[in-house]
């Protein structure tokens, strides 16, 4: 266990690259324009349960992959952001089903290792641009719902975004007291 916590948090943390395409500013909120290239993640999907107690179970599970649960027994580093699918229902609300995921490390893009964990899924990611809202502060449910609902806001009716789903990130972990980062992502409709 304790090569597994070693081997998550002091392996590295290498945080996921992206394009800034743009810096916009509306009703005094900073958001941006990012473009993310496609990668593999390791995931794990989860029903029924809220918010925070999906993302904490998922992210224990894809630590213990990481860290050393998978077939070659490799420690790998940990990437950031952590990044948690919420899916809406109709009237925009969180429903209970998230896919918490983990970009695998750049030099294990093109063969992770395997899972030992059934639940721990190495998937496919296609490329995609997204408007990213930052936030500081420790974040669960309600803090991301505020954020999505600000973001909302401020991009209108008319932006080009898909509206059934959208990503909470967060980018440090939790004994980290102060300074923190974390983001709501909406994807932005390809033309």
């Amino acid at each position: 266990m304790f090569g597994m916590i070693k081997n998550s948090l002091f392996g590295g943390t290498e945080v996921t690259e992206y394009k800034l395409l743009s810096s916009e500013t509306k009703e005094g909120i900073n958001y941006e324009v990012r473009r993310y290239d496609s990668a593999r993640y390791a995931s794990v999907c989860t029903e029924g349960r809220s918010f925070d107690q999906a993302a904490s179970e998922g992210v224990k599970r894809l630590l213990m992959y990481k860290g050393g649960s998978n077939d070659r027994g490799v420690g790998m580093g940990v990437t950031v952001p952590v990044a948690i699918t919420v899916f809406t229902r109709d009237d925009g609300a969180m429903s209970r089903r998230f896919v918490i995921g983990l970009r695998i490390p750049s030099r294990y893009q093109d063969n992770p290792p395997a899972p030992t964990d059934s639940s721990v899924k190495i998937e496919d990611r296609p490329g995609m641009t997204v408007y990213a809202l930052q936030f500081g502060g420790f974040a669960g449910e309600y803090e991301f719902r505020i954020e999505a609902s600000r973001l909302t806001r401020i991009l209108g009716e008319t932006a080009p975004y898909q509206r059934k789903q959208y990503f909470c990130c967060s980018y440090d972990p939790p004994i980290k007291p102060y300074g923190r980062r974390n983001e709501v992502w909406f994807i932005q409709e390809e033309p």
